[in-house]
């Protein structure tokens, strides 16, 4: 029996005629990617053979074709991004607000409602393309920028979730070493959360998402006790209206940190259709995309919130355990009062880190084999497994300056998640829409480079987003000419609302005029 793949994914392509419905082809057309991947390493075929019987995924990033697609994670849209954002790593950001910004509680909580919710909405539209192709997430830009575009895209991403890697890591180690000081050194507690989250990614997706579905249920009442305990020593939102700054700089201020906010939403786009992609194909876009929408927005806002929050607490223990610990010596403070069982709570919220380090550490296998068929050759666990020792590594060389890195690194990654979110979304809905100058995506297509776009247009529009994004960034070792007129006397960060209208601005002309040459 024939599935019926949903609109754009069923139709007749104007350029190269009938396009074939994938589902409508038997099962026997592919060869399952354990079995590829055991002749492939001859005398090592045995040994992987074994590791598939015990459960380790083979699937890389092939696609999954409708009759091999599952219902059963359809509600981990939603469980799986509030356990992989309902950690200690969310925190922080709220900090960032008083730390670097000076903005007062009722400004900081604006921001971080109204900033989420433009993130979360890029982010849940990218998600619903994974059930309606099949494919992860750095595939699915080759439809727009092409394979060599795809391999940049895919490039950034590895960057991106490396960097996502090294944060939580640095911070879930810090709070474990917080927790009785002197006795865990700091580098002994990256390497415990590192090797926590490379477990359940060396297995797989059906191990992260278990894992995933029910994370989030200890440290959300964790989090509420922060707030009970937090209130307890005493909340001042007016503390920071000293010196919060006014006029321009204060509107300066507030937009860049919206760019951070912005930033940790939209960090998990380009991982957003790799946790759904088994899903069937005709999975209601609508559900998928409030699903999504909601298990981000909810939790990210009420913990960045938190972080925002326990900044405004004056008494000088908690400032003072701010300034030597950063936010994992400041929670620890907050937990103080229930002596050993605060302890407890605190390095279960320092193992909390392992949820959110989950897919940055399974997505950035992925993304390396996108970059090229050689790559793709090579097992997911094994690019897992190196994904895992790099950023180890680069977290205990870094580790001394956790807040640095945090800000720059969150403000930066909005700028290539605004223009790539703008550019994938213009070829889905310009171009692939049904009745459109494609009229859908023809998935047999996904490794074909010469069926494929040529990229030109998806590759010229990202350096324009580039451009943008360096004519209006505010960065400690940088200004751009636009951000420097936006601000006060640090200037204000456009980057991510620059990179993301340059790129859309520009793709659609760039694009109609690829397609009108090459026809593809």
């Amino acid at each position: 029996m024939s599935l019926q793949t949903p609109d754009p994914f069923k139709f007749h392509d104007k350029e190269k005629g009938a396009v074939v419905d994938e589902a409508s082809l038997p099962a026997s057309v592919e060869v399952s990617p354990e079995d590829v991947l055991v002749r492939r390493f001859g005398r090592f075929g045995p040994l992987l053979a074994k590791l598939f019987a015990s459960g380790v995924e083979a699937r890389g990033v092939e696609r999954v074709p409708e009759d091999q697609r599952e219902t059963k994670n359809m509600w981990n849209n939603l469980l799986m991004w509030w356990s992989v954002n309902t950690v200690l790593t969310t925190i922080p950001i709220g900090t960032l607000a008083q730390e670097f910004y000076t903005l007062t509680l009722p400004h900081a909580i604006a921001t971080i409602l109204c900033f989420g919710a433009l993130g979360g909405v890029a982010t849940a539209f990218i998600s619903t393309l994974g059930p309606r192709t099949g494919l992860r997430t750095m595939i699915i830009t080759r439809f727009s920028s092409g394979y060599f575009g795809g391999t940049i895209y895919s490039i950034l991403n590895i960057l991106t979730q490396l960097g996502f890697s090294v944060t939580a890591v640095i911070l879930g180690g810090q709070t474990l070493a917080s927790v009785n000081p002197g006795t865990l050194p700091l580098v002994v507690g990256i390497i415990i959360i590192g090797i926590l989250s490379l477990i359940p990614c060396f297995v797989g997706y059906h191990l992260v998402h278990y894992y995933e579905r029910y994370a989030w249920i200890v440290v959300f009442i964790i989090v509420m006790f922060l707030w009970g305990l937090g209130g307890h020593a005493g909340f001042d939102i007016n503390a920071q209206k000293p010196i919060e700054d006014t006029g321009r700089a204060l509107s300066a201020d507030i937009l860049s940190f919206g760019g951070i906010v912005f930033g940790s939403f939209t960090g998990w786009a380009p991982v957003a259709a790799d946790y759904n992609c088994r899903l069937p194909a005709d999975t209601s876009s609508t559900k998928v995309f409030l699903l999504t929408f909601f298990g981000l927005w909810i939790p990210i806002c009420f913990v960045e919130i938190l972080g925002a929050t326990l900044m405004t607490i004056t008494n000088p223990a908690y400032v003072q355990a701010y300034a030597d610990g950063s936010t994992g010596g400041l929670v620890a403070n907050v937990l103080s009062p229930w002596g050993g069982f605060g302890r407890f709570l605190l390095v279960l919220l320092g193992l909390s880190v392992v949820a959110n380090n989950i897919p940055n550490t399974y997505s950035a296998g992925l993304s390396m084999q996108t970059l090229g068929r050689p790559f793709a050759a090579v097992p997911r666990f094994a690019w897992t497994f190196l994904a895992f020792v790099i950023y180890t590594v680069a977290a205990v060389a870094g580790r001394e300056h956790f807040s640095e890195i945090l800000s720059n690194f969150l403000s930066i990654l909005s700028y290539w998640t605004a223009f790539f979110i703008a550019i994938v979304a213009e070829e889905h809905f310009i171009f692939r829409r049904k009745g459109g100058p494609l009229g859908g995506y023809n998935l047999d297509d996904w490794d074909t480079p010469s069926k494929l776009p040529l990229g030109f247009a998806g590759i010229l529009a990202g350096c324009f987003g580039v451009a943008g994004a360096v004519v209006g960034m505010s960065e400690v070792w940088y200004t751009g000419p636009l951000g420097k007129k936006a601000g006060a006397e640090f200037g204000a960060d456009l980057g991510f609302e620059l990179a993301a209208g340059f790129a859309a601005v520009t793709y659609p002309l760039l694009r109609w005029l690829e397609i009108r040459y090459t026809g593809r």
